[in-house]
């Protein structure tokens, strides 16, 4: 068996103040409001740059960003129960559950709090067209009176029904997410602020997580300390459970289960935790159960991950357009192609973002597109064998610059 490598620098992510509390926020409210007031601004310029009216959020996400509303998040993704309209003059609606108008209260980027009319099946059953007409009158009313006449309504997902509802009332639909994505992309100094102390937490956390990965531990087990330190330190959820252990790590993209956890086998992960203030810290790592050194297959298989990031870290610059990206990015070599990631890299903000850049296999299915300064991208790796074995998952969170990426993440590499 190889021998223990207990990385110490690990042990620095975890709190100071000591393992048994929450860490606590050093940046000021001032930092959050003017990340609220950049936030909104920069939807309302995408309203206008459209022509668009107003826009119709039902995304929790984008309600987020936009307002700053936290309300039910994950329940509301699958239950059109709270919804935001917001005009081009700026003029912000939180729409919210009935009995909960208070969560939207005294938040300075909201004019306005009604009760929602929800007509999802689940709330309205046989009164759903009787409800949908009532939205409908009240949706097509603020667009009229918020429109001066221009009847175009973004829109960023919404049921079925409602599509023919509205048109029925003269609203002329746009496609809401191509807006919200290109609003969320770029970074005011002080969102970054906040996903900084976001990945502090997610680093918290996998330090845990590192101290907990020991022979005998479940992979739910060790997952857990993740959900722990966030949940704990003010953070909301993780948008998966992608944690594997040994041979499960192969292929990719099967969730943390009650497998027992081997001395000696590669744990890999990624994060996808929505934490503090609602920001994403989207982070992957592979280490050893029981802090053992790699062994020569495992330190292999590193160390071609970690070419990718490397390279592909390296070429990223503001005005590099997608295309670009990828005639110069890291060739997967052929033994490695039938395991290969989904994305060489995407963007990321309250959430993943656009872009999502497939590698150089799949790049035939890719969109168009330019980095520009202050987008914040996930640069990613997946290496493993079709044969069998293990895979290993990296993952690392970059700001771009005028002189490049520079990373945000500083958990330790493996030494290999």
């Amino acid at each position: 068996m190889a021998e223990v490598f207990k990385d110490d620098r690990k042990k620095e992510y975890l709190n100071a103040e000591g393992t048994d509390k929450p860490l606590k926020s050093p940046l000021p409210l001032a930092t959050l409001k003017k990340a609220r007031a950049y936030r909104k601004q920069r939807l309302v310029e995408k309203l206008r740059e459209h022509d668009c009216a107003a826009i119709l959020l039902y995304d929790p996400v984008n309600i987020r960003y936009a307002l700053d509303i936290s309300n039910m998040q994950l329940w509301t993704t699958h239950n059109a129960a709270n919804y935001a309209v917001i005009g081009a003059d700026g003029y912000a609606i939180a729409f919210e559950f009935g009995k909960s108008e208070h969560v939207a209260k005294g938040l300075e980027t909201v004019d306005e709090v009604r009760t929602a009319m929800s007509w999802f099946y689940f709330s309205a059953g046989t009164r759903l067209l009787e409800r949908l007409e009532k939205w409908a009158d009240e949706v097509a009313a603020i667009v009229r009176e918020r429109g001066g006449g221009n009847m175009r309504l973004a829109v960023d997902k919404m049921e079925p029904l409602g599509v023919d509802a509205l048109r029925k009332r003269g609203i002329t639909l746009v496609e809401g997410q191509e807006l919200t994505e290109h609003a969320r992309k770029i970074k005011s100094p002080e969102e970054l602020d906040l996903m900084r102390w976001t990945i502090r937490v997610c680093e918290a956390g996998m330090a845990r997580m590192y101290e907990h990965s020991l022979p005998g531990k479940t992979e739910q087990e060790i997952w857990a300390e993740l959900h722990y330190e966030n949940i704990r330190s003010g953070g909301e959820w993780l948008e998966t459970r992608l944690l594997a252990a040994g041979t499960r790590t192969n292929p990719w993209f099967q969730e943390c289960s009650d497998s027992i956890c081997r001395d000696g086998e590669i744990l890999s992960f990624d994060t996808d935790l929505i934490g503090p203030y609602g920001y994403c810290a989207d982070l992957s790592r592979s280490w050893t159960i029981g802090h053992r050194r790699l062994s020569t297959k495992q330190s292999e298989l590193y160390e071609v991950a970690l070419s990718q990031i490397n390279h592909n870290l390296a070429i990223l610059n503001p005005g590099l357009t997608l295309a670009e990206f990828n005639e110069k990015s890291w060739r997967i070599p052929e033994q490695y192609q039938a395991r290969r990631y989904s994305s060489a890299l995407h963007g990321v903000g309250m959430a993943d973002e656009w872009p999502s850049v497939p590698t150089h296999v799949d790049f035939a299915r890719a969109t168009s597109g330019t980095f520009e300064e202050n987008m914040c991208v996930c640069v990613e790796s997946l290496i493993g064998e079709e044969a069998g074995g293990e895979c290993i998952k990296l993952e690392t969170q970059v700001l771009l610059t005028a002189k490049g990426a520079v990373r945000l993440d500083t958990f330790p590499w493996e030494t290999v």
